[in-house]
């Protein structure tokens, strides 16, 4: 069995390129939109998906983008990337055929992504299904409203299919089948995680020989695929974030590794970045298997932002950080997600968190994971799957022997190799007031006198000289943040005795800055 190359970063792009010129779109200009956020930087393969539900090309056995209404639009947005696809389709060219193309001129592998069981109806219900206007809905999942989730799975996600029903799993094979059968893919992705809601509530994990049966089928598609073109063709799967998380979501992910199912796996979030992924447990669990393993990034990390730093800086030093520590855990590279980018939005992350090399001496930061849900809303329940040990935020309370929650920091900056200017320990307190006792021990060692500055929400000219929150910082040295694992323990020893509230912590960060 051949190996990928190593590919340094791979990007996937979800096909949004198509909805970035007006209507009827140029192939030229489709093509600068798709490969000008990739070219001279480290990305090494495109993940291109190929659609939800619908096929972008002709077929006899499944339906077209855009059929099903008569190609008639429940928005301009819809009707911009539907129509661009058709018109091209019209003009006898093929989208697909050309994203191959262009790719291989730039040296890029050009692999299809098939997203499994994508959901992105807004959270309709199974009532809603006969009068749903949406591009992505198919007569067959408006024929059969038996074949989906419903009241099964989290209400967000109730007209996702149920892969538990043969006639579905044939339905995304037949998919499967025709985009690998019809192009000349260097591989192809089944993108489980967008979104992995599979099965009744509860019955995953008993359920997952299913989805193993489907792996199977698809690798032996692929291996037929690579003999009669007599070259590799690759399969990619993205799965959950931890061995846990792959377990409650129904990915036997052991067995996958065992009978060499995959070629590269991708560790990833579910509905957005979880900097919390078990690299180094993927890495074990492939030793003496020839699988590459790619971490995945989202579009971001769900929930609210907080630090001094602006919101693109936080970002991509947070990125920076959790990259370095993906390849030191024994990444083979890195995966973007949602990554929606032009020529420059983009680049200074696709030219740096390829490698370690070009990490080095680069600004970061390192924090504590947050566990995050939606209960309402817009996406409610779409990250129950994902940073289950989530540390934050906390509650601080007083206890009986002076002990309080731990934090766990993996630093992976080689400091006395690269000496930066600053490392900062800070800590966020949510109501936060002068006169609570709290104790921070790092390693063991107490820290004291932390510099206190209120929180303030990005205001340059806060008119208030206190607030809600208040920033606890410390300076450490580089032999205090040298390279490996920092635990971090902090203590509530007393509360001011006039507030009945509890104290939050919020965030803990460890801030390395190589720029004064």
């Amino acid at each position: 069995m051949s190996h990928p190359p190593d590919y340094g970063i791979i990007y996937n792009w979800d096909g949004a390129p198509h909805g970035y010129s007006p209507v009827p779109q140029s192939m030229d200009a489709f093509l600068d939109k798709t490969y000008g956020p990739l070219e001279d930087t480290q990305v090494g393969a495109l993940f291109w998906c190929v659609g939800e539900h619908a096929t972008r090309w002709p077929s006899d056995a499944l339906e077209l983008v855009g059929d099903l209404h008569q190609r008639r639009y429940e928005s301009a947005a819809s009707y911009t990337h539907t129509e661009n696809i058709r018109r091209m389709l019209d003009r006898g060219e093929d989208p697909q055929q050309a994203v191959i193309d262009r790719g291989h001129e730039l040296n890029l592998h050009v692999y299809a992504s098939l997203r499994m069981n994508d959901n992105h109806f807004n959270g309709a219900q199974l009532s809603d299904l006969q009068t749903l206007h949406h591009v992505e809905l198919t007569q067959l999942r408006k024929d059969h409203p038996e074949w989906l989730l419903g009241e099964d799975t989290e209400e967000w996600f109730a007209l996702s299919w149920n892969m538990a029903i043969p006639q579905v799993r044939e339905n995304r094979f037949q998919h499967l089948r025709e985009v690998c059968q019809n192009y000349p893919w260097d591989g192809v992705e089944l993108d489980w995680q967008r979104h992995p809601f599979h099965f009744p509530a509860d019955y995953a994990y008993r359920l997952r020989y299913v989805l193993t049966d489907f792996m199977r089928a698809a690798r032996q598609l692929t291996d037929e695929l690579a003999q009669q073109r007599g070259r590799p063709f690759y399969l990619a799967a993205r799965v959950a974030g931890s061995i846990e998380g792959c377990h409650r979501i129904g990915y036997d992910v052991e067995t996958w590794v065992r009978e060499n199912l995959v070629d590269i796996l991708i560790p990833a979030g579910a509905a957005g970045t979880d900097p919390a992924i078990e690299v180094s447990a993927f890495r074990a669990l492939c030793t003496d298997r020839d699988i590459a393993l790619y971490p995945s990034f989202d579009g971001g990390v769900p929930g609210p932002a907080a630090g001094p730093e602006g919101e693109t800086a936080r970002h991509n030093m947070r990125t920076k950080a959790t990259a370095m520590q993906y390849h030191g855990q024994g990444a083979t590279g890195i995966y973007a997600f949602n990554w929606h980018a032009d020529r420059d939005s983009k680049r200074e992350l696709l030219t740096q968190v390829g490698t370690v090399q070009t990490l080095r001496r680069q600004d970061k930061l390192y924090n504590a994971t947050h566990r995050f849900r939606q209960h309402t809303g817009e996406w409610r329940g779409a990250y129950q799957h994902d940073r289950l040990r989530g540390t934050l935020p906390v509650p601080l309370y007083p206890t009986m022997r002076e002990s309080g929650p731990h934090f766990d920091l993996d630093l992976a900056d080689d400091l006395s190799t690269d000496p930066p200017a600053t490392i900062t320990l800070r800590l966020r307190l949510q109501d936060w007031v002068a006169g609570d006792e709290v104790r921070c021990c790092w390693d063991g060692e107490v820290l004291a006198d932390p510099d206190i500055t209120y929180c303030h929400g990005g205001d340059p000219q806060p008119i208030s000289d206190v607030s809600a929150a208040a920033w606890h910082s410390f300076a450490l040295t580089a032999d205090q943040a040298a390279r490996g694992r920092h635990r971090l323990e902090v203590v509530l020893l007393q509360r001011h005795p006039q507030l009945a509230c509890d104290l939050i912590l919020t965030d803990v960060e460890v801030v390395i800055l190589y720029k004064d």
